[in-house]
């Protein structure tokens, strides 16, 4: 389908319900749909993808929640004053050092829920990471966990976006040529987070 013509139904279909969209919700909506035409085009093609860079894998569109809105937020980060180091494991059994460095609140539903922030280094490199389970996983989405990309930012009263129609797979969930972090006991949010990608393998 063309693309255009996709995005043009999808807003149509919006418009047609009785609270319409603000513009700036009809371009956030544009965005994601636009983020997830482009998501597939690199799986699909680009020879560093989880389904062509370790040999061949079949590939198939990825599956999404419909865009919530609810599910994006606001929140300043609390680094933790004792930055602890642990040990987290991969999907294949190997222990991986990373460090509890700070985390985010988020209030969903009159419920305050907090986020973890991990650090780890790769390649002389600082990362940032967070990864979740919630009630949806292994059922609606993927059995291992979700991620959602993080970048520190180094203005103390910055004001991230945590935005769940962007969480995603890790690569694992595509083959099992990859190993991936698996969210702790901590990490789980006791909500179901119906937004972004679901489960792969059906």
């Amino acid at each position: 389908m063309n693309k255009l013509f996709f995005i043009f139904l999808v807003l149509l279909s919006l418009t047609s319900c009785e609270n319409k969209l603000s513009d700036a919700e009809k371009k956030y909506y544009e965005n994601i749909i636009q983020y997830r035409i482009d998501k597939d085009n690199f799986m699909q093609n680009d020879p560093t993808s989880p389904f062509n860079a370790k040999g061949k894998v079949p590939f198939n569109k990825l599956k999404y929640f419909e865009i919530n809105l609810e599910l994006r937020f606001k929140s300043k980060l609390m680094i933790y004053e004792s930055q602890d180091t642990i040990v987290i494991y991969g999907t294949k059994g190997e222990p991986r050092k990373t460090i509890r460095f700070g985390y985010l609140n988020i209030n969903y539903r009159n419920h305050n829920y907090k986020i973890n922030v991990y650090k780890s280094r790769y390649d002389d490199l600082d990362y940032y990471s967070i990864w979740f389970t919630d009630k949806t996983t292994n059922k609606e989405s993927y059995g291992v966990g979700r991620y959602l990309d993080f970048e520190l930012n180094e203005d103390l009263n910055y004001e991230y976006d945590i935005d769940f129609n962007l969480s995603y797979n890790p690569y694992c969930a595509y083959t099992h040529s990859y190993s991936c972090a698996i969210p702790s006991k901590e990490d789980y949010l006791d909500i179901e987070v119906n937004a972004g990608e679901k489960i792969f393998h059906e």
